[in-house]
């Protein structure tokens, strides 16, 4: 059955344990360039990097390119009804937990493609 991870810490340490770490990655990159915004995390990029690294992708998408965000969160397949769940009166806040959705998503195709 599929972890749900707690937060992004978590989800990141489960990633490498199961040696899905650089499939994370690659995912990541390959949905980011699908909604056209180029995003080409190196595969030697540690966890802590990558999770400030997206959190000010977010950011900025939120704040200066929000169709592109809808978009991004579409062709990812972040569920709707987690994203209206979110409080949206500090940007930066908002940023961290979208970007949390949006790893958890990716980890999700990653997991499930390995396991079955």
């Amino acid at each position: 059955m599929f972890p749900i991870p707690e937060n992004t810490d978590f989800l990141l340490a489960d990633a490498e344990k199961e040696n899905l770490y650089l499939n994370l990655i690659g995912q990541i990159n390959k949905d980011f360039n699908l909604a056209n915004e180029g995003i080409d995390f190196p595969m030697s990029i540690t966890p802590e990097e990558l999770k400030i690294q997206l959190h000010e992708k977010v950011y900025r998408m939120i704040q200066y390119k929000f169709a592109e965000y809808l978009n991004l969160l579409y062709i990812i397949d972040v569920p709707e009804n987690e994203i209206k769940k979110l409080d949206g009166s500090d940007l930066v806040i908002l940023a961290e937990q979208v970007s949390f959705l949006i790893l958890k998503r990716e980890w999700q195709k990653v997991w499930f493609r390995k396991n079955y």
